[in-house]
């Protein structure tokens, strides 16, 4: 941290003549005295939205919508879907609507198949003794009426008395050697779709348990009370069912029957999977004269009982903040916004592809979006708040408006948990007074935000998450361990976002491009840091690709208002001295001709390669070979990273080398032989084209 410290005052320096007299947004928090004063939203409007946004109302919405168990397209979300349209239609919110989109298991919506409902009334594992063929319980090991999450979705109807046998992680065939499993059902300790093809279909496994933990953190494994969200494969013919225990469960029988202890259990499932409807939830404030025109806030309203942080906090902060401009219109306190602003609460990914390709209209009023997943973790999950970017392939301004607003909360959190007061503690009557300490961060996968910036869509994005929480996708992700305070402080970053968006307008523009100046010296640094771990044809082409980045988000702004000609003179100068600073004359070289192949996207199959729960790429490539790059780790991305930013960067223009580039310049660098066969992939799946 310190080294890039130094390389921002250095930058800063260099170019401090270029930077008009304006309001000055601090990019780290620490140490930082707070002018108290919102940036590129009126003092006004920054004063209502502190004093009504609620963390405490959020909260108590968590605690409703943790009731229930929200599998997608089943009768449980339904009625949070319900719950959420009643709230909103309260709230004031307008075009109050749940959609009812088919989800059948073959409808497809882009590269997106839509998976069927499930829905589960009953589920119970026991422990069972024989006794000269009378068989009578000894003790209940999980019940689907205490804790939903014992029973991982998309498992079958089962009435199955058996012996259990322990066949370790499950997914190899050598766990099963020398095992008869056939008619039983068997302990594993790993995924269930790795295990499934082995244990049921090859060896005649009757079901499963399994104690798999969830993601790895540094507390993994800690907690052995935690039972994790369990999956079987919603598109499989297999009829079978799986059981989630936690650690100290699993680990008990797997000592028993190591001892050599006979094991009868009892399980009983009444579930099944059915054509049904997603049903996610939209509504509307009304704008003024660019009504037409859509900011949106998204979400995702599924997820196992209880899931509070993931993700009722994204639900009920944006439920918060459609009551708070909603009563502050309504009061007179702010205007009604010139651009209209959208709620969307659907279930995660496959829900909004599906309202993308089957209400497609909606879709083309949207102009960014500000998406919350998980943002209420207090200290009890460990998790640290993030404010992402958008990708590369997608140059915005909205970035640097999403770390504006984030970096001034933290600040002003700062100067309240130090004592030094702080106009806009933002602090909850019902939550913590620690500092929010926001992380800011470039482009992260994780959620519905990268359906909106995917290339077939090109929606801006500002992602607001938690990461890490030990508790994620667990029966411990409840509503106790909600932060009132941070609740508050997330729905203030995303409203005062959405207002500045909805009301932008060309004389907001110098004091947006006095941030985005901010934001353009924090990534000269970052170009700095990287280039000499870089070879010299890496580091030229990594500094040309961000020197064009910037030109492009600079230029991003005329979607949203005018530029002034001051603003375009101001950085027609700023950027002849970054790019003499970054790259001197003196050193430039032009680049090698470029014959390598242009590819054009397929536009009847919009979407990224792989959505939820389905792989349309490996789908399509029918039993070839995956391509390399999905296994690839960069220096700053993974497969899945470069795939789905190598997709986006097809415009029927750029080579394959120029993608290459590009995609190494955001992730790190990577083989260009990587690359060219992923284009091969992708044109035999029919997604790419080569370019006429």
């Amino acid at each position: 941290m310190r080294v890039r410290i130094q390389l921002l005052a250095t930058i800063t320096l260099a170019l401090l003549p270029l930077t008009a007299p304006a309001q000055v947004v601090a990019p780290l928090s620490f140490g930082v005295k707070s002018t108290a004063t919102p940036p590129l939203i009126p003092e006004a409007t920054g004063e209502a939205l502190a004093n009504e946004l609620s963390g405490s109302l959020a909260k108590r919405n968590i605690e409703y919508i943790t009731r229930l168990h929200r599998m997608r397209a089943s009768k449980a979300f339904r009625t949070a879907a319900e719950f959420v349209a009643e709230r909103a239609r309260a709230y004031g919110l307008e075009e109050v609507k749940i959609h009812e989109i088919p989800a059948d298991g073959h409808t497809m919506y882009g590269t997106q198949k839509s998976r069927p409902g499930w829905d589960a009334d009953f589920a119970e594992l026991w422990e069972v003794k024989s006794d000269g063929g009378k068989v009578t319980p000894v003790s209940r090991i999980a019940s689907f009426d205490d804790e939903p999450v014992i029973l991982a979705e998309d498992s079958d109807s089962a009435d199955v008395t058996a012996q259990l046998v322990d066949v370790a992680v499950g997914g190899a065939d050598a766990d099963y050697a020398g095992k008869e499993v056939k008619g039983k059902i068997v302990l594993i300790s790993g995924p269930l779709t790795d295990a499934a093809p082995l244990a049921i279909d090859k060896y005649g496994a009757k079901g499963m348990l399994s104690d798999m933990p969830n993601q790895v953190t540094a507390w993994w494994k800690e907690d052995q009370s935690l039972i994790r969200w369990g999956h079987l494969d919603a598109f499989e013919k297999r009829r079978t069912f799986a059981f989630m225990l936690n650690q100290t469960q699993a680990h008990g029988l797997s000592e028993r029957l190591a001892q050599g202890e006979h094991i009868l259990l009892h399980a009983v499932v009444r579930a099944a999977r059915h054509a049904a409807a997603y049903n996610p939830v939209t509504a509307l404030i009304r704008g003024t004269d660019r009504k037409s025109e859509e900011i949106v806030f998204s979400c995702h309203l599924d997820h196992q009982r209880p899931g509070a942080n993931d993700n009722a906090s994204g639900c009920a902060m944006n439920l918060e903040i459609g009551r708070t401009i909603a009563k502050l219109i309504a009061d007179g306190r702010i205007p009604r916004p010139s651009r209209s602003i959208r709620f969307v609460w659907p279930c995660e990914v496959e829900c909004t592809m599906a309202l993308f390709n089957y209400e497609s209209e909606l879709r083309s009023h949207f102009k960014a979006v500000i998406h919350p997943d998980m943002v209420g973790g207090n200290q009890n999950t460990k998790a640290v708040f993030h404010v992402a970017d958008s990708p590369l392939s997608l140059p915005t301004f909205i970035n640097d408006v999403g770390r504006a607003m984030g970096s001034f909360v933290s600040v002003e959190s700062e100067e309240f948990a130090a004592g030094r007061g702080g106009k806009y503690p933002l602090n909850s009557v019902e939550g913590g007074k620690e500092p929010l300490l926001a992380q800011f961060t470039e482009f992260q996968m994780g959620s519905d935000n990268e359906l909106y910036t995917e290339g077939s869509y090109r929606i801006p994005a500002i992602y607001l998450q938690d990461w890490p929480d030990r508790y994620i996708h667990t029966n411990l992700d409840v509503a106790a361990n909600m932060d009132a305070t941070k609740l508050q402080r997330a729905a203030f970053i995303g409203a005062a976002s959405a207002l500045f968006l909805a009301n932008m307008r060309s004389s907001d523009v110098p004091a947006l491009w006095t941030v985005m100046q901010s934001g353009a010296l924090r990534r000269a640094a970052l170009v700095l840091e990287r280039r000499p771990k870089l070879s010299p044809a890496d580091a030229a082409s990594y500094t040309r690709e961000y020197l064009a980045q910037e030109h492009a988000v600079f230029e991003s702004i005329s979607g949203f208002a005018a530029i002034p000609d001051s603003v375009r003179r101001s950085a027609d100068t700023f950027f002849a001295r970054l790019t003499e600073m970054l790259s001197p004359a003196s050193t430039r070289e032009k680049p090698a001709a470029d014959a390598t192949p242009v590819y054009s996207r397929n536009p009847a199959i919009s979407g990224p390669t792989i959505v939820m729960g389905y792989d349309y790429l490996i789908e399509n490539l029918h039993g070839a070979p995956a391509p390399r790059l999905l296994a690839f780790q960069g220096a700053r991305g993974t497969g899945a990273d470069y795939a789905y930013e190598v997709l986006n960067f097809v415009d029927g223009k750029r080579t394959t080398k120029k993608i290459r580039d590009m995609v190494s310049a955001e992730f790190g660098p990577v083989d260009m032989s990587v690359v060219a066969e992923y284009f091969k992939a992708l044109e035999t799946a029919g997604m790419v084209k080569a370019a006429k």
